[in-house]
This record gives C-alpha cells, structure tokens and sequence, in this order.
C-alpha cells in the first residue's frame, strides 16, 4: 500500500474570477456556466427547492454586471454578479428574489443565472 500526499485545498473562484472566460460578448454568449444563461435544469431545481428563495431590496447595479442586494428579514447584504449588465431591467430599490443555492434572480416576470461575488 502506498503512501498518499494530502491535496492541496481547493481556492474558490467566484464572481469576477468566474467571468467572462471564453465569453467574448454577452449578446453572444451561449454559455451556461453561473452568471450566464440561465439553464433548465437550475430553473427547475429552483422552482422545487422553494424554502431556499431571499427577497432582497436593489441597493447597487454596476455596469459590468455586479449587482448588491439587501435581504428584507436580515438586512444581510449579497453581491451576485451576471455576464451583462443588467442595467435595463433593475434599478436601485427594485424588490427581486434570489434563490440563494442554483444562483437564480427573479425581477418579475425575468429569471437570470447569477453568480455569488
């Protein structure tokens, strides 16, 4: 039996690491990596893990896509990040729901794939 060298820990890449990789324009984009298109499978999934859904308040909605949200219950701020901007759809003060585990956010009617940051 041989001996085994522990792995190295694993660093998280989130938000702006996660970017744009190999996405050149987000009009473009087909990916469905987090904070891309939104895939079927995560829409699905979030639909059915209902307990896990936030409402939060639109505290900031950058350019390049970083949004800052405010829970409504803790006042617990999350930063989530989407390959566009979503400057033409949310607003500061805007009330939206983030499903905190598939990284889904619901502005109305619209669903985006999201990304923690």
């Amino acid at each position: 039996m041989s001996y085994r060298e522990p792995h190295a820990a694993a660093e998280p890449h989130q938000g702006a690491v996660m970017g744009m990789r190999g996405c050149e324009a987000a009009a473009e984009c087909s990916s469905e990596r987090p904070g891309h298109g939104l895939h079927r499978m995560q829409h699905r999934l979030a639909a059915v893990a209902a307990s896990k859904w936030i409402d939060a308040i639109v505290l900031t909605n950058d350019a390049d896509g970083f949004v800052t949200l405010a829970e409504f219950t803790s006042g617990d701020l999350t930063r989530v990040w989407h390959h566009e901007s979503l400057g033409d759809v949310l607003s500061a003060g805007d009330p939206v729901a983030l499903h905190a585990v598939y990284g889904v956010l619901v502005v109305g009617e619209q669903q985006f794939s999201v990304a923690p940051a």
